[in-house]
């Protein structure tokens, strides 16, 4: 029996399953074409889901789990929600209240995830302080996680190898 295609489903278990998909993904937007470097296929592929992948590559999150679905004959879902990623800034941002900033990009590019160096940062921010991460991509599963801590955020695409989010501990 196949593997159902969830949004849940993490990016590197979708691969594993159906390999066929790395061109679909790919036709669906473009950004996925980073999954064919082993070192992100490695790390990021590892942890994303595909709800957070469908916010990176800037696709509904239905359009891209029916389409996969539909690819492997298995029947659409329906009435699925949105990822809640925001790539508008927030009122409370203010550049001046930026207190720590934090490149992942060459953790990421050495293979490594930075998922515990940025947590260690973003639990030391005070009230009022930001956190400026920079990513090559949109950080969703970082987002996700600090949200559950109770930090709000938004990201900028600054280049197509840059995307710069700003995290804030909410009231």
């Amino acid at each position: 029996m196949s593997k159902p295609i969830i949004p849940q489903m993490k990016v590197g278990e979708l691969l594993d399953a159906y390999p066929q998909l790395e061109e679909v993904l790919i036709k669906l937007s473009p950004v996925f074409g980073k999954l064919k470097n082993p070192i992100l296929r490695k790390t990021v592929a590892r942890v994303a889901s595909l709800q957070q992948a469908a916010a990176v590559g800037q696709v509904a999150v239905d359009v891209l789990i029916n389409t996969l679905r539909q690819a492997v004959g298995q029947p659409s879902l329906t009435e699925m929600g949105e990822a809640a990623f925001s790539l508008e800034p927030k009122p409370w941002f203010n550049p001046s209240d930026i207190s720590e900033r934090f490149d992942a990009r060459p953790i990421i590019e050495q293979g490594n995830s930075p998922m515990g160096e940025i947590l260690k940062v973003a639990m030391g921010l005070q009230q009022g302080q930001l956190l400026e991460l920079t990513t090559p991509f949109l950080p969703a599963p970082i987002i996700e996680v600090l949200h559950e801590k109770g930090f709000d955020s938004f990201s900028l695409k600054i280049t197509e190898t840059e995307v710069k989010t700003y995290f804030k501990k909410s009231n």
